[in-house]
């Protein structure tokens, strides 16, 4: 949620914003909602302080044992009118919330100008993609004659976009995910978490999941399954002060995600590029404000690490501003080789959101001189888990039809090849 300041002191740069993003929210709308909601609001105080005065003088009457009948007729209609302000002024209140929470971040004045991912921006490379002695296969061809990755089971127990892992293909996902964790534990500084998967409605409205994704989530009983861990790690902090001495706070978790996909009928509906259910590391920061754009860099620098010591090329790309999570202000996709497809998949996106989440989650922290101030967050990919089991199928095969393991992750897999 932006800072309410922007819409009513500086309502143009909203509506640039807006423009960048190719979003088509009415600021003028916004801002005549909001001037009722103010209005309403000073009528109230005024009845409310009127009647607080009125109770004031009703006392001082009556400890004097003067009558006060006249007054007490008076409250009696400010409290009449009261019940009835306060009704139209939650009214009010609720329907500019509804729209104000569906404005999307600031974004950072480097983030390039484009309608979708065809304005996205190469940054930078890590490896050449090898030449191959045969024709690559896709991943889910490597798997069918593996056995290590079943669909049409999977999708008679649950049905279409989801797997079931097998024998070594269940044992090399849970060994990238051990692979993940230790790295970014022992290594870069990470304290693990292990949450919920289950949140309630204002968990996920406390990172911009909610109201505007609401259809692509997974709903039991008025919860909701989470589709990223990022949802839980960042809201632990909900409606909290937190010390500068505190910050930053560095929070990996393993999760199984879930999500429905909503709007993305036909993409991908071979293999597990992308499912209803699918595990991740994920990767969030709390900083101080002066600290995220230089944690940003060390965020997607500990993703690329994953990748580099699996041996995966990759390239990472900074997003567009319409191809730019609504959350986001800036954001690096890092994008794993795949050499079946010929092509680089985005595998993690790590992003600035700045104050946006926190505002939203009432996250603050205190500093030395005791002001209060909203924390930034930041969350990345640490990587998607079932992406590198891709990237390795399609990396590592074997013109026999065997998968290599790469070095780094033998001594979590156990043995050095599949098949």
């Amino acid at each position: 949620m932006l800072d309410i300041n922007i819409l009513r002191k500086s309502p143009e740069i909203l509506k640039e914003n807006l423009r960048k993003r190719f979003s088509d929210i009415d600021v003028d709308e916004l801002i005549e909602l909001d001037k009722n909601v103010r209005k309403l609001k000073m009528s109230l105080d005024e009845l409310l302080a009127e009647r607080n005065k009125l109770s004031k003088e009703i006392g001082k009457r009556k400890a004097k044992k003067e009558s006060a009948d006249d007054l007490i007729e008076r409250v009696n209609e400010i409290n009449s009118q009261i019940d009835t302000l306060q009704e139209n002024y939650k009214k009010a209140y609720d329907t500019f919330m509804e729209k104000w929470l569906l404005v999307p971040n600031l974004l950072d004045d480097d983030v390039p100008l484009g309608e979708d991912e065809r304005a996205n921006i190469e940054i930078r490379r890590w490896e050449e993609p090898k030449e191959f002695s045969f024709k690559p296969l896709e991943h889910y061809e490597i798997a069918q004659k593996l056995d290590i990755l079943d669909f049409e089971r999977a999708a008679k127990l649950s049905g279409s976009r989801f797997v079931i892992y097998k024998g070594d293909g269940a044992r090399l996902e849970r060994a990238l995910i051990n692979f993940m964790l230790d790295l970014h534990t022992k290594k870069h500084g990470y304290k693990e978490i292990f949450p919920p998967y289950i949140v309630n409605y204002e968990i996920m409205e406390g990172t911009g999941q909610f109201p505007k994704f609401i259809d692509e989530a997974y709903e039991t009983d008025g919860q909701y399954l989470i589709p990223t861990a990022e949802v839980p790690l960042v809201n632990m902090h909900r409606e909290e002060m937190l010390d500068e001495s505190d910050l930053p706070l560095k929070y990996v978790a393993y999760t199984a995600c879930f999500r429905k996909e909503a709007g993305s009928y036909g993409k991908d509906v071979k293999g597990i590029i992308r499912q209803h259910q699918f595990n991740k590391v994920e990767l969030v920061q709390f900083t101080k404000p002066e600290d995220s754009n230089r944690a940003l860099e060390e965020l997607t620098h500990d993703a690329e690490e994953v990748l580099q010591l699996l041996g995966l090329p990759y390239r990472v790309v900074i997003l567009s501003s319409g191809d730019i999570g609504f959350s986001a202000a800036k954001t690096y996709d890092i994008e794993v080789w795949l050499p079946g497809q010929n092509r680089y998949r985005e595998i993690s996106s790590c992003s600035n959101t700045r104050d946006f989440q926190a505002r939203r989650a009432s996250i603050k922290f205190k500093g030395k001189d005791k002001k209060k101030q909203f924390v930034h967050t930041l969350n990345g990919s640490g990587v998607a888990v079932g992406r590198c089991l891709v990237a390795i199928l399609e990396n590592y095969q074997q013109e026999d039809g065997s998968v290599k393991i790469p070095e780094a992750l033998i001594p979590y897999f156990g043995k050095e090849k599949i098949g």
